[in-house]
């Protein structure tokens, strides 16, 4: 799909909401065809942009790293 999209899972920790929500907004782009959507599109890609943040977020609160379980 998108060979440049980086890897957010770091040694040193979660990665940062910015970092997130970097990855969401490269990633809406990326399948919707907009670099930046039209007023008509704005507050669906805004959203979109948003649940995939969230989501990402709550994958990496998730995963068990070693032994050790990350949960909020």
């Amino acid at each position: 799909m998108c060979r440049n999209i980086k890897k957010l899972r770091h040694p040193a920790g979660p990665p940062t909401d910015e970092e997130l929500r970097d990855a969401a907004l490269q990633f809406v782009r990326k399948i919707s065809g907009y670099r930046v959507p039209s007023s008509a599109n704005e507050r669906a890609f805004e959203k979109a942009v948003n649940d995939i943040s969230c989501a990402s977020r709550r994958m990496f609160d998730n995963l068990q790293v070693g032994s050790v379980v990350r949960s909020t």
